[in-house]
């Protein structure tokens, strides 16, 4: 499922090229006809990002409110001037890294405007420039500003967004419960956009026992934890993808960055294929391996229905 910094950027992608445009919007698979054709027409006016909820509002006072789940994706095209991502959402290719689109110069040719639907598109929005697709998500639906704020209201501190008091309004949520710590990281009640790569990664980074109930964290590691989670997903909406790795474990033919470094050997920027994807996690989807840090082999288990990734040794029990 998407996490928080991919909707963030979303949100920032919707911005970019469709903010003042007025839109044709329309439901080509037909389950959103009714929804679609109450937006269509009117233009966007702002576009934000929740957790992992998307909301488009537009200038008669609705808002076009997704939610992507497991399945749901969101595809652009457009002309030359229709800059971004072609692809952000399920399905995942290589974790979540988005697929981007190569620009074909049009020759100066006039935009004809979008191609026919491919698949079950729920919604689409066409501007003067380029459309956006809407396949398979899990919410789709247009409602007022008053049920927005209901569904804010459901949630807890978007670590994005990381307004004044959220840390320790997420530490005193946190400390109220006796729930494991790897469990409360995936209620979005407690932290609006932490999905499961970023729970997995965050309780590594911090050291901390996934099975450690809430209620034994000290206030001081708990804003501690909230602060690590405000600055890898804010590093995801700049990267486009989850990379929780420091360089020095980013292979470079055949040493690591680290070694590359203290033998005068440039060390390459951080860039959309850099590092490679097996080096983005500690311990995420690295069940069987040794961990990076003490070699201990890394461990899975489900929990609160998710697959979850730890090291025994580094993120052991407290005595």
């Amino acid at each position: 499922m998407p996490e928080g910094h991919s909707v963030r950027r979303l949100a920032r992608q919707f911005g970019d090229v469709f903010a003042g445009e007025t839109l044709a919007v329309s439901s080509p698979q037909g389950r959103f006809s009714g929804g679609a054709a109450l937006l269509d027409g009117h233009t966007l006016a702002a576009a934000e990002a929740h957790g992992k909820h998307l909301f488009l509002h537009f200038d008669n006072a609705l808002v076009l409110h997704v939610h992507l789940g497991l399945y749901g994706a969101w595809s652009f095209g457009g002309d030359s001037s229709f800059a971004g991502a072609s692809s952000i959402g399920a399905p995942r290719r290589v974790g979540e890294q988005e697929a981007f689109a190569d620009k074909d110069d049009d020759g100066g040719a006039p935009y004809a405007g979008p191609p026919a639907p491919v698949g079950a598109v729920r919604v689409r929005l066409a501007g003067s420039h380029g459309w956006a697709d809407l396949r398979g998500a899990t919410t789709c639906e247009t409602i007022t500003a008053a049920e927005v704020d209901g569904v804010l209201a459901r949630l807890g501190p978007d670590p994005l967004r990381n307004l004044r008091g959220d840390a320790g309004r997420f530490a005193a949520t946190v400390r109220a419960r006796k729930t494991p710590l790897a469990a409360l990281l995936m209620d979005q009640k407690v932290v609006a956009g932490v999905g499961n790569v970023y729970r997995a990664e965050v309780l590594f980074r911090r050291r901390l026992d996934p099975w450690l109930p809430g209620s034994a964290l000290l206030d001081n590691d708990a804003r501690k934890l909230w602060r690590d989670i405000v600055a890898v997903m804010n590093d995801g909406v700049a990267d486009g993808r989850i990379i929780t790795t420091p360089p020095k474990y980013w292979a470079l033919d055949g040493t690591t960055a680290a070694k590359a470094a203290a033998a005068g050997m440039p060390v390459p920027p951080k860039g959309p294929h850099f590092p490679h994807r097996e080096d983005v996690h500690f311990v995420y989807k690295r069940h069987g391996l040794p961990c990076r840090v003490c070699r201990a082999i890394v461990l899975i288990a489900d929990l609160a229905g998710r697959n979850l990734y730890w090291c025994p040794y580094c993120q052991q029990p407290q005595e």
